[in-house]
């Protein structure tokens, strides 16, 4: 085993003297890390825009170059199978016949039609009559009309039956069934019902019945026949119930005339007992003199209201102005004798005093005249008084008269209570048997009248050519067909496959840059490639590289390590090709394989795996004797040494952080190789050592939720993860158009016609060339 790294042979001695171990106290911390920083680094949620979808024409273009296959397949054998079947068909020919439905027949005698009348609307009774033409009942009539069910070849099967022609030709055809009238009546029915359409013309009571058949003449037969047996349905259906009506109307009539004289019969009888005489049809003698006493009251008491308003009024006043007295020529005389005596007073008092005799003569006058009034006023109010009470006592007596009266009709109409329902009787049942005669003799009228309201307005016409097949109609349907069920297909996989195939994919889950797309190259030929500087393998690791110049601030990260979420996905291919660029560019590289649960790089580097990296751990040997030179300049290589039980115990220790310290003091670049996140907690652990980790994705080989879950886990470590990095990518597969195929075939050798090494490569990497 060679301990030393050739070309530094102070370094050597120096590490070798030291026992290749520094305190950790002592060691410059590689990653200057914010505790209470975001985690993960500081990269985007890895769970932000995961949802899929087609938002761009270009995602619709991949699927289809991708799923192109599948397509393409379903095109064909729709196409195939389209063929076939529309070769196979038999040449239908088709006509239609034109009718017109009308929603009732011309009434040639008014209610003489007995049918139901329609209280739906226009469409409703529309279709009704397409329902009416659809029924069996409909095809019956027609095969019935026509015959059809002695016809052998209208019988005969029309379409190609792939198991019917199997069986034949295996001897297996079953045995024609015995010949039965009502079976092969009810087969004619059902192909009528299978080869005729019933198509209303929109917006008008137009319907055309069209028929399809392999025979001309039969199909232009069979289409007439339909109306005909339209118009004869139509026709039977009015002469069946105005038969029934007749009938019944006839029926009820007889009985209606017996009950009708029976009824006449007690109502006479119970009116001669009861002794009513009923003066019209609707009052008897009782009742008309009640009447007329009612009438007779009304006018006395509205005389009596009258008189009695009167008293009243003249006696509650003092004053003659009343009308009462005012209308009384006696009283009206003397008002104007005493105003022409009060007047000559005052005209002499001007000149005598009330003392003297003539004075007082005259006032002896105008008392005598107020004496007069007082006693005809007291006159006319006993007068009205009288007549209050005359009126009155005729008031009451009328009252007493109507209470006599009223308690007469009372009675009258207690025991007029079954005289009216008799008569009620009569009257309904004599009316019932008037409406019956009269709706009899309509009908019988009625009954031999032949108007429809079906009309055939254009028969059908012989068609001269073959309605179907129509071979360019069927192709392009099952060429819809076919492209409809492939786009669906390749959508539907699509959607369902989870795998992660592309760069975009993966920066839309993760958050991250991609650094680097590694073609997919068979394990044959990956030697060769890796060989070949030329090769699209080697020109997609050195833009990996290259991409790893300006992912830090700094530059290229001092300590890198390389992880995956699962196994196989090129993690160690990936670090190995990284840490040979470097080295080939002029750095001191270390490679460390950590995969201490399956490593692989002992096995690419044809190296024995006796003392590694957990003998450094676990303080079984020094740095420098863990390590092994290579046969690449300036590339040195760590394998894991023997498998411990407790891989994440050794790594979780302070030694791994020592590692890092002391190589970075020999070497430009430390490159892990880290086992896989998911389920161990490896990766986390080396994560906390290095700068910068690189997260690898195999195309076509994780899911999307387990890349997910592996971030989430690496976020909670806080790794610093720069980027990733897609191996085994598959341009085929994935129907991006991108590549590597032929990149890079005419620029010659790498940086300028040679491979440069040494101190020109630390001076261009340094420059920012690649």
């Amino acid at each position: 085993m060679n301990d030393g790294f050739p070309g530094m042979p102070e370094r050597n001695s120096e590490i070798a003297t030291r026992g290749g171990i520094v305190p950790a106290a002592a060691a410059k911390a590689p990653v200057n890390r914010n505790s209470y920083g975001p985690m993960g680094g500081g990269y985007p949620d890895p769970t932000q825009n995961a949802t899929w979808g087609f938002g761009h024409v270009y995602e619709y273009w991949r699927i289809l170059k991708k799923r192109k296959w599948i397509i393409l397949t379903a095109l064909t054998v729709c196409l195939t199978f389209g063929t076939l079947i529309t070769l196979m068909e038999k040449p239908l020919y088709t006509t239609s016949v034109r009718v017109q439905v009308d929603r009732s027949a011309a009434k040639i005698v008014e209610s003489g039609n007995v049918a139901p009348v329609e209280t739906t609307g226009d469409f409703e009774f529309l279709k009704t009559t397409y329902e009416v033409l659809q029924s069996v009942t409909m095809a019956e009539r027609v095969v019935s009309a026509l015959k059809l069910a002695e016809d052998t070849d209208f019988l005969k099967p029309r379409d190609f039956s792939i198991m019917g022609w199997l069986y034949q030709s295996a001897g297996l055809a079953a045995k024609p069934a015995p010949v039965n009238a009502t079976a092969m009546a009810g087969a004619a029915a059902g192909i009528v019902m299978r080869n005729r359409v019933v198509r209303p013309v929109a917006g008008s009571r137009l319907v055309d019945i069209v028929y399809s058949d392999p025979v001309p003449v039969r199909a232009q037969r069979i289409a007439n026949a339909f109306a005909a047996a339209f118009i004869a349905s139509s026709i039977d259906k009015r002469f069946e119930a105005n038969s029934y009506a007749k009938t019944f109307l006839e029926d009820q009539a007889q009985q209606l005339q017996i009950r009708l004289e029976r009824s006449e019969k007690i109502l006479l009888d119970f009116a001669e007992k009861e002794q009513i005489i009923a003066v019209s049809e609707k009052s008897s003698i009782a009742e008309n003199n009640l009447a007329a006493a009612n009438s007779t009251l009304s006018v006395i008491i509205a005389e009596r209201i009258k008189t009695e308003q009167q008293w009243k009024q003249v006696v509650a006043s003092t004053a003659i102005t009343l009308p009462q007295f005012m209308s009384n020529a006696a009283i009206s005389a003397m008002r104007t004798q005493r105003g022409t005596l009060s007047a000559d007073y005052k005209e002499k008092l001007r000149t005598f005093k009330p003392g003297y005799p003539a004075m007082e003569e005259l006032q002896d006058k105008i008392k005598e005249i107020d004496h007069q009034l007082a006693t005809e006023v007291k006159g006319i109010k006993q007068s009205l008084k009288g007549a209050y009470d005359a009126a009155l006592s005729q008031e009451e007596a009328t009252i007493k008269q109507v209470e006599k009266l009223r308690g007469e009709v009372l009675d009258l109409q207690k025991r007029s209570i079954q005289y009216n329902n008799l008569k009620r009787d009569v009257d309904t049942n004599r009316t019932l048997y008037n409406s019956l005669l009269q709706r009899f003799k309509e009908v019988d009228i009625a009954a031999g009248v032949g108007a429809n309201n079906i009309f055939v307005i254009d028969k059908a016409a012989l068609p001269g050519a073959p309605s179907s097949p129509k071979m360019l109609r069927a192709l392009l349907l099952y060429l819809g067909l076919g492209l409809g069920l492939g786009l669906g297909t390749a959508f539907l996989l699509e959607r369902l496959d989870d795998s992660i195939r592309s760069a975009e994919e993966v920066e839309r889950i993760t958050g991250l840059t991609t650094l680097g797309v590694i073609p997919f190259v068979d394990e044959a030929e990956i030697k060769t490639s890796s060989a070949d500087p030329r090769s699209a393998l080697s020109e997609a690791y050195r833009s990996l590289c290259t991409s790893l110049q300006f992912s830090t601030d700094s530059g290229l990260p001092k300590s890198i390590l390389v992880t995956s979420a699962g196994p196989s996905e090129g993690k160690s291919s990936t670090a190995l090709a990284v840490a040979k660029h470097f080295a080939t560019v002029g750095l001191k590289v270390l490679l460390v394989d950590a995969d201490m649960r399956k490593p692989s790089l002992h096995t690419k580097l044809e190296v024995q795996n006796g003392t590694g990296l957990s003998n450094y751990l676990t303080g079984a040997c020094t740095l420098s004797e863990a390590m092994y030179s290579m046969p690449a300049p300036n590339l040195m290589f760590m394998p894991t040494g023997p498998l411990p039980p407790n891989a994440a115990d050794l790594l979780g220790g302070a030694r791994l952080l020592t590692l890092v310290s002391t190589s970075l003091e020999t070497f430009d670049l430390v490159v892990i190789d880290a086992p896989p996140v998911m389920g161990l907690a490896d990766a986390q652990l080396l994560s906390g050592a290095v700068v910068a980790t690189i997260f690898v994705v195999g195309s076509g080989q994780v899911k999307s939720g387990a890349l997910r879950d592996a971030m989430r886990r690496m976020g909670l470590a806080r790794a610093a993860i720069v980027g990733t990095v897609l191996t085994k990518y598959d341009v085929k597969n994935t129907g991006y158009g991108y590549g590597y195929g032929g990149y890079g075939s005419g620029y010659g050798d790498y940086y300028g016609g040679k491979l440069a090494t040494g101190d020109e490569a630390k001076r261009k990497l340094a420059s920012g060339q690649s």
